[in-house]
């Protein structure tokens, strides 16, 4: 990467990669959703191409702002929602990629990225596509973290609802990119 960073700052968590290797780290709020999205090794590689190139996100009414137009270990993303002066952005770093590899054998691909200061959270999200030995088609989303000052942790109940809206809308927008459509 070159040029200027979008988002200051280093990641503010422990468990920095666990959404990859495991596990995910103890006394946090962890969250794993599975859905299946279609069949076929097309559907996969639309599925993986929309996650590696932020679609995924912009699908879910995100408003993405990142370094790279595709997912690179690294990379610095700034997502937004919210509107006019009441959005909240959350700045984050890619903290992992695995690439879908050639064939149509079980496999999965994806990314995580993790907090930077100034995200309401800090933890880390995970989105993988997985086509498995039947051909069918599922997304996962794990993510795991704590409210990052004392104003989101008194919100706790607002945050945890926006978490499962955003994780609804993702999964909306990844039938979106299995049916081709985004």
């Amino acid at each position: 990467m070159t040029g200027r960073r979008i988002a200051a700052g280093e990641l503010n968590y422990e468990g920095i990669g666990s959404t990859e290797q495991g596990p995910l780290p103890p006394h946090v709020d962890c969250v794993i959703t599975r859905a299946y999205v279609g069949a076929g090794v097309a559907t996969y590689w639309r599925v993986a191409e929309g996650i590696l190139t932020w679609r995924l996100q912009k699908g879910a009414g995100l408003r993405v702002r990142a370094e790279s137009e595709v997912v690179v270990s690294g990379t610095r993303v700034v997502s937004g929602f919210g509107i006019g002066p009441c959005r909240i952005n959350a700045p984050c770093e890619v903290v992992w990629v695995r690439q879908p590899v050639p064939g149509d054998g079980p496999q999965s691909a994806g990314f995580g990225y993790g907090t930077l200061p100034g995200h309401p959270v800090r933890g880390e999200e995970a989105f993988e596509v997985e086509l498995d030995g039947k051909g069918r088609v599922t997304i996962a989303i794990t993510a795991f973290g704590a409210p990052s000052n004392w104003f989101y942790a008194a919100g706790s109940a607002l945050t945890k609802w926006a978490r499962r809206r955003v994780t609804s809308r993702y999964i909306e927008s990844a039938h979106q990119l299995a049916a081709g459509e985004s």
